[in-house]
């Protein structure tokens, strides 16, 4: 932070003395009469730091819960592949990882979603179910080629869900870095000052629009926020890849 005032402070020097230094120089043709036109170029500086800004935000935003949304596609598709796995093996192993992959799968529906969005973090009983389920595949033991094919492909296909399962931990706790937070609320004062050192008459006009500006910003803030938690919040990853394992697991049987 230090840096960031330093290297602030120092550019404002730098354009001050810039200024002064070229007032010097250049010829008096160019010079106006009032300080309007200084006030339309911060203006537009303005406009365009807090565009960049939000802009930039919203991509980083935006990459965030796509690869959230992305680990909860993996995960799913990693158990839908064990309960392809498990569907060839013998009766009672065949039954019993096929029961923990469906109870896993609607705990992370039904109980680890809201957990997430409510209380930010994940389910202890869901990981409970899938450290079962991985034990019951391991336990799996027969001299049969085939059966000892599926079973390495269930452990493989395992391997993949606990690790989108993690990535998936790790993205509950992602958020936006602070610069850009600080950044974004910099120019946002600095929008919403602009009236008042423009000097703009107070008026029923002005008053609309001033209002509207900060119905805008207000907006735009708002989901910014919302996108910047993938699972809490009112916009949150959906859980259409576990709903379609879920129709899968069916279909299979």
């Amino acid at each position: 932070m230090t840096q960031e005032l330093i290297v602030a402070v120092t550019a404002a020097l730098i354009a001050v003395v810039v200024l002064f230094v070229g007032d010097h120089l250049r010829p008096n043709t160019w010079r106006h009469t009032s300080d309007e036109s200084s006030g339309t170029l911060v203006l537009d500086l303005i406009k365009t730091f807090f565009t960049a800004v939000v802009a930039f935000v919203v991509v980083v935003c935006w990459q965030q819960f796509q690869n959230a949304h992305n680990h909860t596609v993996a995960e799913a598709k990693g158990l839908v592949d064990t309960y392809w796995a498990a569907h060839s093996m013998p009766g009672p192993e065949h039954q019993r990882i096929e029961g923990l992959v469906r109870d896993y799968t609607n705990q992370v529906v039904s109980q680890e979603w809201p957990m997430m969005n409510h209380q930010g973090h994940m389910s202890q009983a869901a990981q409970s179910t899938l450290n079962t389920l991985r034990d019951a595949v391991t336990a799996v033991h027969s001299t049969d080629p085939a059966v000892t094919d599926q079973r390495s492909r269930a452990l493989a296909s395992l391997d993949r869900v606990e690790q989108a399962r993690q990535d998936r931990a790790l993205d509950l706790g992602h958020t936006v870095p602070t610069f850009l937070y600080v950044a974004l609320l910099f120019g946002t004062v600095l929008i919403l000052l602009n009236p008042v050192l423009s000097g703009v008459r107070v008026s029923w006009r002005s008053m609309l629009m001033t209002a509207l500006l900060g119905v805008v910003i207000g907006s735009a803030l708002l989901q910014i926020y919302n996108l910047d938690r993938p699972f809490r919040g009112s916009i949150v990853v959906p859980t259409d890849a576990f709903d379609y394992a879920l129709s899968s697991y069916q279909q299979i049987s």
